[in-house]
Formats: C-alpha cells, structure tokens, sequence
C-alpha cells in the first residue's frame, strides 16, 4: 500500500509538471538581427516576430489602410508612421538581446511568433509603440494585455501623438 502523502505529492507533481513545462517554454531570449517593419522582427534562432496585439501602417497603400482611414487618417500619414514605427525599431532593437513572453497563441496564419517583446531594462516595446502614437491596438484578436494597450492608445489619441496627430 502506497501512503497517502506519496500518493499526494505524486498526483501534485503529476499535475504541475505540464504548467511548469509550459511556463519554461512561455519566453524565449534573443537577439534582433533584422526588423522588417514596425511590427515585424526577427529574432535570431526564433525567426519572424509579429508583436502581439499592435498593429502599424504598411510602407505601401493597400487594403490595411482601411482602418485607419476610417478614422480619419490621411493615406501620407499613415506612410509617414510607418516609416518613423521601423527607424523607432532599429534605432531601439536592432543588434539588442531581447526577451520574448507569449500569449495564447503563439504563431499567427503566417507561422510567425506572435511575442511580447521586452527591452534589456524591462520596458514593453509593442507598448511603447501604442505610447508613442506609433501603432495601434490590434482588435480583431483578444489578447492578455489588451485592455492596457487600449488605454494607453486612449491617451496617445488624447495627446494626439503620431498617428493621433492633427492633420492641417
């Protein structure tokens, strides 16, 4: 017969192993050897990152431009954003050991990782982004830090930063 606190702590261990194994495998360090866009990275050893939750205007006219159009944005506009989104990445990440954490899904429809990518001193970079009026908040998908993100777009609207900015 088996004593019951063994059996205990066999069934505990039993059912913490899978959350233990998972939080080792939910963030991943790298370094950023390539930025694609302002919302797509890579990561060496890691591949394609897409930064979860926020969302950047294209270099390029296009259908993603619906968005923010209907919010009133101007097509310039969004070209310009797009364009100050990557320089903030490479000016910010590029070459840099970073750390990546995960959400629920970890790979969108084009294989890429979808990360939460956080600088050397700890601070968000896709937050950032939002912050500086430089990306929106991605919508279309729930996500852990969304209601954040959405808040601190609030603000970048209010202040009227980047995208958020008058047009005259």
């Amino acid at each position: 017969m088996v004593p019951s606190r063994l059996l205990i702590g066999l069934l505990l261990t039993s059912l913490l192993l899978p959350v233990a194994v998972w939080a080792a495998e939910s963030s991943s360090n790298g370094t950023v050897s390539w930025i694609y866009d302002g919302d797509t990275i890579k990561v060496d050893q890691l591949g394609k990152v897409r930064l979860l939750g926020i969302d950047t205007p294209e270099t390029e006219s296009g259908p993603r431009d619906d968005y923010y159009l209907r919010q009133g944005l101007k097509r310039p506009q969004l070209r310009q954003t797009a364009k100050q989104a990557k320089d903030w990445l490479i000016e910010n990440l590029k070459g840099k050991q970073v750390r990546l954490t995960f959400d629920r899904v970890m790979r969108d429809k084009h294989e890429r990782l979808l990360a939460y990518v956080y600088l050397p001193d700890g601070r968000l970079v896709n937050r950032l982004l939002v912050e500086r009026g430089l990306a929106s908040v991605f919508r279309r998908y729930g996500f852990a830090l969304k209601e954040d993100f959405l808040a601190v777009e609030a603000t970048a609207k209010t202040q009227q930063l980047g995208l958020w900015r008058k047009q005259e």
